[in-house]
């Protein structure tokens, strides 16, 4: 079908974009001559450029009309012959169907997270497997995609490069780790003080320091981290999606709960200690190889719940410095 044009839509966040990767990737396998444009707000869009499997990345441009208008133009133009929605929401299902492509792809309303975005779709694909990369590969196959080696094809700029190896050398920093405090739900998030008095424990056992990974409105999280760290404290360093991607793949480990940072740094190829508590680590954990990640869950003490709660949840909170301690000792002894 050389003349197949895919829309494929996943606005964001960070760890579903990675999550959607591999679809693109089988249907590039499936229809190398095709031309697959991707949808996304311009905050993640950095997330896919460079990627090969890609022809055009689109910005959603959501200031005012003319914007909107202006992005639905475009993609009537493109004439796709088939629209993707890998989230499940009306303002991407909306996007889809506004494209004109006469056959949309999606989720049906009891998997959905807005169920009614389901009746934009000509057809409605129940997910199979566990995880959410399975998920949307599922979507994929339904357009004619075909199995085929996973790939997550993150482009890394040597100007992102550049700029992380002069944060390191500022900070007179040569091997380290990273621990990620935040995430967008507090419920599903590990409390900084932990972090604190892990990384005191981890600051004895080597010369490794530890660097902070922070968003905005985070800055928080991390001046708690650094307090409880006691006299030898990560660095807490504040660096843009794509220098971040330079960070994560030259970390000798992340630890993080579920929320994106983890899934880029897995994606990536980095070490990594996810922590779980409310969300299931079969559905969202780090996905691909399993010698390079460990998951700490707690099963008597954890509900699976996407709910998101404002404050640190009981299952999270019972995850201990010593059962952190001890997967990252476990993680270095298979990958050192």
């Amino acid at each position: 079908m050389p003349d197949a044009r895919f829309l494929l839509v996943r606005l964001g966040s960070l760890g579903d974009v990675i999550h959607a990767l591999p679809a693109a990737s089988a249907l590039r396998d499936a229809f190398p001559q095709a031309r697959i444009d991707w949808l996304i707000e311009p905050k993640w869009r950095r997330l896919l450029e460079g990627n090969p499997d890609l022809t055009e990345i689109i910005s959603l441009e959501r200031n005012g009309a003319a914007g909107l208008i202006a992005t639905v133009r475009k993609l009537r133009a493109a004439r796709y012959t088939c629209a993707i929605d890998f989230q499940g929401l009306y303002k991407s299902a909306l996007p889809a169907f506004a494209s004109g492509a006469p056959r949309r792809i999606g989720f049906p309303s009891t998997y959905a997270r807005e169920g009614f975005a389901s009746f934009f779709y000509t057809d409605r694909i129940n997910p199979r497997g566990a995880h959410k990369v399975d998920h949307n590969l599922a979507l994929a196959d339904a357009a004619g995609a075909r199995t085929s080696p996973l790939r997550f094809p993150l482009t890394l700029r040597p100007e992102d490069e550049k700029q992380v190896t002069q944060q390191l050398a500022r900070h007179n920093i040569a091997d380290f780790y990273v621990l990620n405090p935040g995430g967008g739900w507090r419920s599903k998030c590990w409390p900084p003080e932990r972090y604190g008095e892990l990384h005191h424990r981890l600051a004895a056992l080597n010369s490794w320091r530890g660097i902070i990974s922070f968003g905005p409105g985070e800055e928080s999280l991390a001046q708690e981290l650094i307090s409880a760290a006691g006299s030898r404290p990560p660095v807490a360093i504040p660096f843009g999606l794509g220098p971040l991607m330079a960070l994560l793949r030259r970390a000798k480990f992340v630890i993080s709960a579920d929320t994106g940072p983890l899934h880029l740094a897995s994606a990536l190829g980095a070490p990594v200690v996810g922590l779980y508590g409310p969300t299931d680590p079969a559905r969202n954990g780090p996905y691909g190889n399993q010698s390079q990640s460990i998951v700490i869950r707690n099963p008597g003490r954890s509900e699976t719940t996407y709910r998101r709660g404002a404050s640190y949840s009981a299952p999270m909170l019972s995850i201990t410095v010593d059962q952190v301690a001890d997967a990252v000792a476990r993680l270095l002894a298979v990958n050192t």
